[in-house]
């Protein structure tokens, strides 16, 4: 008797793991790294072209020692077949305190030498990126100043 019911619980757990493998328990990757798909919130040409097609940039490469991009960090993105950086102005992972999560990873297109394609920039961007960026500027290099100038909102 005891047999019987022993090998009734053996395969109720049976079937309780096979259904647990039609599932994935991992979390979801809130972080930019490669093949992220972004938001182009900037009115750049390219940027609304590719967001009205319904086939948003993705991530190709981020410019840091970890490659995981965060708020100001500079990425390389695919769009529409061309290959351009931006720099990131709001992502969904958790942040540290003061500075704001966001619903969408949210990038703005730039040139090589800082200046934003568009000429204005339609999301609200957090007013630290303001300090991280001016600590990045590097005279006769890169100057980020242009496209803080072109944002509307400051959150």
């Amino acid at each position: 008797m005891w047999n019987l019911s022993g090998n009734l619980c053996l395969r109720t757990a049976q079937k309780v793991l096979q259904g647990a493998n039609e599932f994935s328990t991992t979390s979801t990757a809130n972080h930019i790294m490669h093949m992220t798909r972004l938001r182009v919130v900037d009115n750049s040409a390219l940027g609304k072209q590719a967001m009205l097609e319904g086939r948003p940039p993705k991530c190709i490469h981020v410019y840091n020692k970890t490659r995981v991009g965060t708020i100001g960090d500079k990425v390389m993105i695919a769009i529409n077949g061309q290959k351009k950086k931006a720099v990131i102005v709001g992502v969904k992972q958790k942040q540290r305190s003061l500075v704001p999560k966001f619903d969408s990873n949210n990038i703005v297109l730039i040139d090589d030498n800082g200046t934003p394609l568009g000429t204005r920039i339609y999301a609200p961007i957090p007013s630290v990126l303001r300090k991280i960026l001016k600590e990045r500027c590097v005279p006769k290099k890169i100057d980020y100043t242009k496209l803080l100038s072109i944002a509307t909102k400051f959150v």
